[in-house]
């Protein structure tokens, strides 16, 4: 499944979700959507690495936790992306483009 696939069907989850609880889904839901995620992410973060309240939650259930929120802010993620027309795919390209410089570059010195 690539990006564009992933970011559907978030999308579609989140239309479902945003009429399941009458929500607007406006420029300001999805930053501040996001924002509310990576603040669940920190706080899952601060329980496994132990600096804040287990909740009573176990080892697994903390690393279970954990891994759904970085999901989460995943998702949330793509769905910002998606609002404003960025194509992630294309965006990434300066990202992998270090790695195309750092082999011609390599390869010059050699």
């Amino acid at each position: 499944m690539d990006i564009k696939q992933l970011t559907e069907g978030v999308e579609r989850i989140s239309q479902l979700y945003a009429e399941k609880f009458n929500i607007q889904r406006d420029s300001d839901w999805f930053v501040l959507k996001l924002q509310e995620e990576l603040g669940e992410l920190i706080q899952s973060y601060l329980m496994m690495t132990k600096r804040g309240r287990t909740k009573g939650r176990d080892e697994n259930e903390i690393q279970q936790e954990f891994t759904d929120e970085v999901t989460d802010v995943f998702a949330h993620l793509l769905l910002l992306a998606h609002f404003y027309h960025i194509d992630l795919e294309k965006s990434l390209e300066k990202w992998l483009q270090w790695d195309k410089e750092k082999k011609i570059n390599s390869t010059e010195i050699v």
